[in-house]
């Protein structure tokens, strides 16, 4: 039977048997600056001034079968941290073979160019680079997010929110693109991601499909993740959640059920890059070092910042923030930088391969600019498995539980994965200058 226990972080990023708890991740103040972003919407640039105060035709495949016997690798006394809203971690691959086994404070704006400069800024915003402090030194965070360090970045274009239901339809429609999701598992290609001799699975386990979000009708134990995630046949981006479901009236809400192969399609197809993490991290602070990217309050003034769980995860959520699923982008407030959803709603896939120890491998490098992300991925828990990084958080995300809407917050993802709460944006660098 495939090693279980890389259904979940690997025994590097999680203690079994040890609740992790949440605390604020804040590395170090750091003294407050002014900048200024520019927005690209509608043919207009508009200049704002502020201060602050998994392998390709294979994805991962989460069959109820499999991720029961993951009680067996878990401790039921506590709950393992940073589960609630990721998905099961191992790839596809590896759960077969286990199955197959019985607000910003902003001022004067000023416009300054025309669209016709470049059409793939609409709907961008210019992130101008700088120095930040990357990861955390606090010893309540996740190991992999450890330890603090200085990176520059150069600036960039990222997308203002999400990619949408309705811009990924653009890309279908001009490119006739079929995604991971909507195609069968090629069991040629999944063999070269397990052992030697591993079984072929029943065929129904190859059909297309995805991994879907269901809430239980009651409180369950929080060490099987099986009691929420279920792969479910049909699903896709467009059957978000299972072949009777559709994305009409939800053109606005950001596509899911894309792996790391699709995003990075649309972004060669629209002539754009996935975000490095570095960049992705640094965009989501928008210049701060709190423990989320509007400070260290969760709800200031009891207001909802982000799309996250709200009730008794997973079976209960009350919807407070407004939502109980997936909402439109730009439901939440922007960060300093303009940016939306940069915590919670859906996971955004990032260009870099995943490592554990990358935080720890910049560190010892020194002051490092624009770093591109390793050059081998490495998660102990899965080692047939190439993993890219994900940030974010998702909608699933609990205070109690995960608080992977913390710009800190990382995890790795087989690149052939995609989720109900997956999803991704893009960014075009280097800065193109305004006429």
């Amino acid at each position: 039977m495939a090693d279980l226990g890389s259904l979940v972080e690997d025994p590097g990023e999680v203690f079994f048997g040890q609740s992790q708890p949440a605390f604020p991740l804040a590395s170090r103040d750091r003294t407050p600056g002014s900048g200024a972003t520019i927005k690209f919407i509608d043919g207009i640039f508009e200049l704002s001034f502020y201060t602050e105060t998994m392998l390709s035709p294979v994805r991962a495949l989460v069959i109820v079968a499999v991720i029961l016997a993951a009680s067996h690798f878990l401790q039921a006394d506590n709950k393992p941290s940073g589960t609630c809203c990721q998905l099961p971690q191992s790839s596809r691959a590896n759960l077969l073979l286990a199955a197959a086994q019985p607000a910003a404070e902003e001022g004067e704006t000023v416009t300054t160019a025309s669209q016709e400069s470049d059409p793939r800024l609409n709907g961008m915003i210019w992130i101008p680079g700088g120095e930040f402090v990357m990861g955390t030194d606090d010893p309540a965070s996740m190991p992999n997010e450890r330890p603090a360090h200085e990176v520059w970045v150069d600036g960039f274009y990222m997308d203002e929110a999400p990619v949408t239901n309705d811009e990924f339809r653009a890309f279908i429609e001009a490119t006739g693109y079929v995604t991971t999701a909507e195609r069968d598992v090629d069991w040629e290609e999944m063999k070269k991601q397990v052992p030697p001799g591993t079984p072929k699975p029943p065929e129904v386990m190859l059909k297309a499909g995805s991994v879907v979000f269901v809430a239980p009708e009651e409180e369950v134990p929080l060490d099987n993740l099986s009691a929420w995630f279920q792969w479910t046949t049909g699903a896709n981006w467009r059957h978000p959640e299972g072949p009777d479901s559709d994305i009409e009236d939800r053109g606005d809400h950001p596509v899911v059920h894309v792996s790391w192969d699709d995003a990075k399609a649309y972004a060669d197809w629209a002539g754009k890059s996935l975000p490095t993490e570095a960049e992705w991290e640094y965009a989501a602070r928008g210049g701060s070092q709190g423990r989320f990217h509007w400070g260290n309050e969760f709800m200031p003034d009891g207001k909802h910042m982000a799309n996250t769980w709200t009730g008794n995860f997973p079976n209960e959520n009350t919807a407070a923030d407004g939502f109980a699923g997936r909402a439109p982008v730009k439901s939440f407030p922007p960060n300093q930088f303009g940016l939306y959803d940069m915590a919670g709603n859906v996971w955004n896939w990032c260009a870099d391969l995943y490592r554990a120890d990358r935080h720890q491998q910049l560190a010892q490098a020194g002051y490092v600019v624009n770093p591109p992300g390793p050059e081998e991925s490495f998660y102990p828990g899965d080692p047939y498995s190439v993993r890219r990084v994900m940030k974010g958080g998702s909608y699933l995300c609990h205070v109690d539980y995960c608080e992977s809407y913390r710009p800190t917050a990382r995890r790795g993802t087989p690149p052939d994965t995609g989720t109900s709460h997956t999803g991704f944006r893009c960014v075009v660098r280097p800065p193109v200058p305004a006429e």
